[in-house]
């Protein structure tokens, strides 16, 4: 047991550290030097603030009474915070773009700046948070109490010492003044505070290492290790709770993750931290992998401590104090000092935004627009209304937490932990639908959220509030045990007949479907006011660059005079004057007084709104300016041109896109059309070489027996033989020209008739034999002898059998060529295939699509027998067509090619029908 002296010692330290952290931040940043605050991991740490002292004390107590339930309390931020790109981006767009100061006034702004529905807003979730900072006064006093006071003089239940003597009220007072003085300096709630998001990150961090330290002392300071802890806890049947789900857990893990992932947006505190705090929109992109690790860390060391504290503490210890207790129990007096900084820092962060939070929407929603209605206030001239404001907040802080203790003190030790945060949970989740849906349906309107929230605020109140009333003993314990006036169907915890369920989910079912039910119903009933249609329309069509041109819209006058004095009165004199000249700068005047227009004023109104909230700043301008507020005509077109936008920029999507396909077609043809004329270059250029080379032999032979007169006759009989040799040649070639020319024009006669293909292609293979061997390569004939009738024209097929051949042998650079030569004919296919195999270097890609054009040279560019006009495979695909075949590259690569030659095998009754078909 520590002395309660020392741990109030260290306590008070570690708070005097954070007011030192959070006053040097605010010095930092104030010159421009904080960036620190400003990264992505900060921000992240801030998001911790989730993690209270529910889920630093709280999580072993619940993962100990109702085992893997207590995943669902990280399950849900994680899911929401993965799903970032959706929800929590607009979110920070719109509230960046519209100067949002908190949920309440998100929500008012969305549905036309209402006040009375941002005052619902607040007074909700003053009451759904109280119950909370109350979980956080009453978690801080029961770890005072069990590592300062002895067990004989603890109370039995917490809040029956003596006012001064009770922890929870000191803890309250430390943290109104640190909130006081690092959450209210500026009058900008908008505004980020650097100081308040530096303490909670490092807290964050402190949360994290006291509680790993804990669950490393449970398993290897109590333990030898993982394994010897889990081997140990086998021999404790209270153990497998923790591995286990209850009966019925399914309704309740649905609910309870359902609430966790609601409470990262509908907290007042977590809106803050995530939305308003969030300087750069892309650090969600960091969150949404770090924070589930930080969350993911701290549920990995739950179990550990939840082990620790039942098998080696008594039955009747408190499971929410096993992160205090199982450290001391052992003697490990400074673990548990840290245990409880952990705790401290878990309960301190909390109470500070959520202060911070429910200070903001008090002084904007509640009683600024009270004050505004007084003369002192509501005349132009009169008065510095950015004082009495920042005068507010600070006293709402003291309320808000003066709140938080009263019902710490009257609820006392009712509820284990987990209970008091769910119900919180349900209660802020009554804005889900007015928050969510509102960014997405933009025919939601302000009758629908005021009636739909109101509704659900109500029987939430009803189902869970209520018996958490008779359950402390406080009033209403004979409407739960009988239901109101003695009607049973209407008892809080088993409305409408529904008994047997579980509280939490009982509740929140029927809250939340009263609510949406109200929501979509009133809305589709009642119709928006130009306004609401106006704010509708930009905040569901956030991303799109044109909702935020509503100032067209408005057509209202005012001086700049006016606006200054306004700016001024409610702003202060320092950052009215900066705001009128940065805005005259833009405009390029000299002067800090710009030239009025309707920008100007809607300038103006997000500037107050920032400090006063969008209800009360549209009602601050309203005043002093002239004209009709809002021209519906015009929010009418806007409207219209918003969806032509949005069609527009779809269809430009779908054309953009269209081109490119367009483009890239293009591209691959104009670069195939470029390789098509090189290769008809080349083409040329040999068939020139081709035709000049026999034609230059036979001039000069020629020459020398015209000239030569004394020439022996067996010379001149050589000569005359490479002449008619070298004419032969260039009849050949110029004969293949023709040919694939007039076989291309269909100007060729075709002579068809059955042949017998293995008789044509045994032929042609005997007659590459001899290159075969002048050549070295092996080549073998895999025929059937047995005749394959097909129709063709016998040397024209032979013709296309001896050129596959042929290149197959001459292009073979192998280190031991072989070229296979095989016949496949199929009664049952009707077909017979006749496939050349070599094993020679391949086909490189880019010549396989030009393979068969009569550009194309041989394949193996490396050889110096490529010399050739390239004919051959054109000409030979081009008798392939005419025979009613298909010739095609089977295989090629490293390890050789395959040519395949197919025709139709004949049928002797239609074999004359067929040939006189094709011969047309």
């Amino acid at each position: 047991m520590l002395s309660s002296g020392f741990v109030v010692a260290i306590a008070s330290l570690y708070l005097g550290g954070l007011f030192l952290l959070a006053f040097l931040s605010d010095r930092r940043a104030k010159r421009g030097a904080a960036r620190f605050v400003e990264s992505p991991v900060v921000y992240t740490l801030s998001l911790a603030v989730y993690c209270t002292s529910w889920t630093f004390y709280g999580a072993v107590g619940s993962a100990a009474r109702n085992g893997l339930e207590f995943l669902t309390i990280y399950l849900g931020p994680t899911v929401m915070l993965m799903g970032w790109w959706f929800l929590l981006r607009k979110l920070v767009r719109i509230s960046k773009a519209q100067r949002i100061t908190s949920i309440a006034d998100f929500i008012s702004a969305r549905y036309g700046k209402s006040a009375s529905l941002s005052a619902l807003v607040t007074v909700i979730a003053m009451i759904g948070v109280t119950p909370y900072i109350a979980l956080q006064l009453k978690a801080v006093a029961a770890s005072f109490d069990a590592l300062g006071t002895p067990p004989e003089m603890a109370p039995v239940v917490l809040g029956e010492r003596e006012l001064l003597a009770d922890t929870g009220l000191w803890v309250a007072v430390c943290m109104a003044a640190f909130v006081i003085i690092f959450g209210t300096r500026n009058l900008g709630a908008d505004e980020r505070h650097p100081g308040v998001v530096a303490a909670i990150a490092f807290e964050s961090i402190v949360k994290l290492l006291s509680l790993g330290a804990i669950a490393l002392f449970a398993a290897y300071g109590l333990n030898d290790g993982i394994r010897d802890l889990f081997a140990r806890a086998a021999e404790y049947p209270e153990v497998l709770r923790l591995y286990s789900f209850n009966e019925g857990f399914e309704a309740r893990w649905v609910a309870t993750l359902f609430l966790a992932g609601a409470a990262i947006i509908c907290l007042p505190r977590q809106f803050q931290v995530a939305v308003v705090e969030n300087a750069d929109e892309r650090h969600l992109a960091t969150a949404s992998w770090l924070f589930p690790l930080y969350l993911l860390l701290i549920s990995l060391f739950v179990v550990p401590i939840a082990i620790g504290g039942i098998t080696t503490l008594p039955a009747s210890a408190n499971p929410d104090l096993y992160v205090l207790t199982v450290p001391l129990a052992a003697g490990q007096g400074e673990l548990a000092l840290l245990a409880f900084i952990g705790g401290l820092s878990a309960a301190t962060s909390m109470v500070i935004v959520a202060s911070i939070a429910l200070s903001i929407m008090i002084s904007n929603h509640l009683v600024a627009p009270l004050l505004l209605r007084l003369p002192f206030f509501s005349e132009p001239a009169t008065g510095d209304f950015s004082t009495t404001l920042l005068l507010v907040r600070r006293l709402a802080i003291v309320f808000i937490l003066t709140l938080g203790f009263a019902y710490y003190r009257a609820t006392g030790s009712s509820n284990p932990l987990a209970s008091i945060g769910l119900i919180s949970f349900a209660g802020v989740a009554q804005f889900l639908p007015a928050l969510v849906i509102g960014i997405y349906w933009q025919r939601a309107t302000r009758a629908g959220a005021l009636w739909g929230l109101s509704i659900g605020f109500l029987v939430w109140a009803y189902t869970l509030l209520v018996p958490t009333f008779a359950d402390a003993g406080w009033a209403f314990n004979e409407m739960v045990a009988e239901g109101p006036w003695g009607v049973a169907l209407l008892k809080p915890d088993a409305l409408f007949g529904l008994s047997g369920w579980d509280r939490l989910v009982h509740g929140l079912l029927w809250s939340m479907t009263a609510n949406v039910i109200v929501y979509v119903t009133v809305s589709l009933l009642t119709e928006q006011t130009p306004l609401e249609s106006l704010q509708s329309a930009v905040f569901v069509n956030a991303f799109q660059p044109g909702e935020q041109r509503v100032e067209g819209a408005l057509k209202r006058s005012a001086t700049t005079e006016d606006l200054f004095r306004l700016t001024q009165r409610i702003l202060g004199s320092e950052r009215a004057f900066r705001i009128f000249r940065d805005y005259a700068r833009a405009q390029g005047r000299s002067d800090h007084l710009p030239a009025p227009d309707p920008t100007l004023i809607a300038y103006v109104e997000r500037q107050l709104a920032s400090s006063v909230g969008a209800a009360s700043a549209r009602s601050l301008v309203s005043r002093i300016v002239k004209g009709e507020t809002i021209s519906l005509d015009a929010v009418i077109e806007i409207l219209d041109e918003t969806q032509q936008a949005i069609q527009t920029s779809r269809a430009l999507e779908r054309k953009s896109r269209e081109l490119e396909e367009t483009a890239e077609e293009l591209r691959r043809a104009n670069a195939k059309l470029t390789q098509l004329d090189m290769m008809k270059d080349d083409f040329l250029s040999r068939v020139s070489h081709e035709l000049r080379t026999p034609m230059t032999s036979i001039r000069s032979f020629s020459e020398i027996l015209g000239d030569q007169q004394d020439l022996d006759e067996a010379e001149a009989r050589r000569f005359l033989a490479i002449i008619r040799q070298e004419s032969e040649r260039l009849t050949r070639l110029l004969d293949e020209i023709l040919d694939l020319s007039r076989m291309e024009s269909g100007q060729v006669d075709w002579a068809l008739g059955e042949v017998d293909c293995a008789e044509v292609a045994h032929d042609a293979v005997e007659t590459m034999r001899g290159l075969a061997r002048r050549h070295g390569v092996d080549l073998v004939v895999e025929l059937d002898r047995a005749p394959v009738t097909v129709v063709a024209e016998r040397d024209r097929l032979k013709q296309v059998f001896v050129n596959l051949v042929s290149n197959a042998i001459k292009y073979n650079d192998a280190a031991e060529p072989k070229v296979r030569v095989e016949l496949d004919a199929s009664q049952r296919t009707g077909w017979v295939e006749f496939r050349v195999r070599d094993n020679g270097p391949g086909i490189p890609p880019d010549q396989q699509e030009t393979l068969f054009s009569k550009f194309s040279r041989g394949w193996n560019e490396g050889s110096d027998l490529r010399a050739g006009s390239g004919l051959g495979l054109a000409i030979s695909k081009q008798i392939m067509h005419q025979l009613g075949g298909e010739l095609e590259l089977a295989e090629t690569g490293v390890e050789g090619s395959v040519f395949v030659v197919r025709l139709k095998l004949a049928d002797s009754g239609n074999a004359a029908e067929d040939s006189d078909a094709a011969a047309e």
